[in-house]
């Protein structure tokens, strides 16, 4: 007997199980970390997002009515004028040719000077829908992106902690791409032939019944076939663009972590993820290609076999007297006007297909819900100085509902006061800093701002009055002095340069080779990572923020440029409240009040002198930072 074959595990490129591939990508432990919730292969999902993506869709045109209105007015004169060439053709055998032989041209003059100008008016009403839908298209295009990009940037930090930056580049230009597709080379040929279509079957049911019925035989196959397609199709294609976001995932943060696969020499693993992504990409679009393969030769062969029976079929009934010869000869030019589009659609269907699996990833970003969401009514913060109280009140949060990290905080800043939080990794200390920036809402308690909720404030202004520096700020491309004034867009130079003397800033920019003019290249890289740091305490200092948080903020800098921001911490913090997340207890020693932070609780609290001498776990790490000066 022989042994059945043995069922290997799916591989990547390199032979390895791609199982494994995907477990050393860190998908396994969180399978839905790389997705939005409303990407979801379950049937209830997939309809909903079918739903979202037509109502999209009637909302990017709704503006366009009128236009596309008038579009659709050309079409049906284009389609008009390109109906009439066989039932002209029929007219001139049967009623011109016989007055010809007669010695009378004027009947087939006649129908052929109806035949150009139904070419003329059929060139004339293409060209113009032609151009009119082109201009709506592309409105609709740039009408979606700024869309999608705008929806992109309310969406809550959480959301983009757990959307990979790959995945939106995905969305924004893949996605975008193939309904641009679409828009450019296939959206007028399907609109064209699925008209042509239906008016060669109300055409042919007119001409002669008989030879009519003799085509709706083929009809059964016809349907069972375009519906087999439809749904095969869809499926693949939807398919395929979660392939191809794969790639273009791996591919972005390949790119952006580049340090890091050079310095762990991950060159080759990198590559064979690559090639597993990029293989299962090829083989969901060659599945597509496969399907177009099937359907399109089928139709062909469907039309041909109808084309055969009805010019048999005619035939006989011309010899019977029962038809005439233009009859036959209109009807078989309108016949394969019939055909020809369907297997047009069936070239056009996988642009179709994919620009619908496109419009619904697309539809899913949109049905995304902020998760800090603005509130309906705002309140205003109460104007005046000597604000910037700051008061957690039983707070408890966690990023997984199961794991919760702050349990029940209790915390209360007066306005003006800087407070420092320690402790080990993992208390809590960087949530308190987020939940006061408002990139997450508490679960449970209130976190208030000069006695408002952060959750009735308007965005706007909850960003202009607290600001978080971190130790990764971002620098965006462009000059020095573009990038200290994304704190305050309209501040002027002057302004830009005061706010780089008072954070110590202006000596190294200023020896820049165009000083504040200096190109930053991307991400900063122009610029040290103290440098950059200084740009963004810069930054902070010039938005004027009523608190100002500072998450590890000086953890890049090297000791003489952390003495420099020491010194202009007391410029910065002046009359401002101040929330500082450090390590370093020579960042802490510039506090009014430390706040030791264990397990989300709140462990120990006082100013930093009093506390080094209690004997609690501020003053064993306030001893060890001194042993380590010595």
């Amino acid at each position: 007997m022989s042994r059945p074959p043995r069922q290997h595990p799916p591989t990547g490129g390199d032979g390895r199980p791609a199982a494994e591939l995907s477990h050393w990508r860190g998908l396994a432990t969180d399978p839905d970390a790389d997705r939005s919730r409303a990407e979801d292969d379950s049937p209830e999902a997939v309809a909903r997002l079918r739903g979202r993506s037509r109502a999209l869709l009637r909302d990017l045109l709704r503006p366009h009515r009128r236009p596309l209105g008038a579009a659709v007015a050309l079409l049906l004169v284009q389609n008009t004028a390109a109906m009439a060439g066989p039932y002209l053709v029929m007219l001139g055998i049967d009623r011109a040719v016989p007055p010809l032989r007669a010695g009378d041209p004027g009947p087939l003059a006649a129908v052929a000077g109806a035949f150009a100008v139904a070419a003329v008016t059929e060139y004339a009403a293409r060209r113009s829908y032609l151009t009119r839908s082109t201009r709506i298209g592309q409105a609709v295009l740039l009408q979606l992106r700024q869309r999608v990009y705008g929806h992109l940037l309310t969406l809550s930090v959480g959301f983009h902690e757990r959307y990979t930056s790959g995945r939106v580049v995905s969305r924004l230009t893949s996605d975008v791409d193939s309904i641009a597709e679409l828009v450019d080379g296939g959206i007028d040929t399907l609109a064209a032939a699925a008209l042509s279509v239906l008016s060669v079957a109300a055409i042919l049911l007119w001409l002669d019944l008989p030879l009519a019925a003799v085509t709706l035989l083929a009809f059964p196959f016809l349907f069972w076939l375009s519906r087999w397609f439809a749904r095969a199709s869809a499926q693949a294609y939807r398919h395929s663009r979660e392939a191809v976001a794969l790639v273009i995932v791996h591919f972005v943060e390949s790119l952006r972590g580049i340090r890091a696969v050079q310095a762990f020499r991950r060159e080759p693993r990198n590559q064979q993820i690559f090639v597993t992504v990029n293989d299962e990409y090829r083989r969901t679009s060659q599945h597509g290609f496969r399907l177009i393969a099937t359907y399109s030769p089928a139709i062909k062969v469907i039309g041909n076999v109808t084309v055969a029976l009805v010019l048999g079929y005619g035939g006989w009934r011309v010899l019977g007297g029962h038809t005439d010869v233009g009859v036959l000869a209109a009807f078989l030019l309108y016949l394969r006007r019939f055909f020809e589009p369907m297997q047009e659609l069936s070239q056009f269907y996988n642009s179709l297909q994919s620009a619908t699996a496109a419009l619904e990833k697309l539809a899913g970003v949109l049905d995304e819900q902020p998760g800090v969401p603005e509130p309906a009514s705002p309140v205003p913060l109460p104007a005046g100085p000597g604000r910037g109280a700051v008061t957690f009140r039983a707070v408890s949060f966690g990023y997984r509902p199961q794991t919760p990290i702050l349990t029940g905080l209790g915390l209360a800043v007066p306005a003006g006061q800087t407070v420092a939080l320690i402790g080990p990794t993992g208390a809590g200390k960087s949530t308190v800093a987020k939940l006061l920036a408002r990139f997450h809402d508490p679960d449970d308690g209130t976190v208030e701002l000069d006695g408002v909720d952060l959750r009735a404030l308007s965005d706007a202004e909850l960003r202009r009055a607290v600001v978080l520096v971190t130790q990764e700020n971002h620098l965006f491309g462009g000059s020095v002095a573009e990038n200290i004034r994304f704190g305050r867009p309209d501040a002027t130079d002057a302004a830009v340069q005061a706010a780089a003397r008072a954070i110590g800033a202006h000596d190294f920019i200023a020896a820049l080779p165009d000083g504040y003019a200096t190109e930053v290249h991307r991400r900063g890289g122009r610029l040290s990572a103290g440098q950059r740091q200084l740009v963004a305490f810069a930054r902070a200092f010039l938005a004027d923020p009523r608190v100002l948080i500072l998450d590890e903020a000086t953890s890049s800098l090297d000791v003489p440029t952390e003495r420099l921001v020491q010194r202009a911490l007391a410029t910065v913090l002046r009359d401002r409240t101040a929330l500082v997340i450090a390590h370093r207890l020579s960042t802490v020693e510039t506090a009014d009040r430390v706040l030791v932070v264990d397990s989300g609780r709140i462990v120990e609290d006082g100013s930093p002198a009093r506390l080094a001498t209690t004997g609690g776990r501020y003053a064993a790490l306030h001893r060890q930072w001194r042993d380590s000066l010595i």
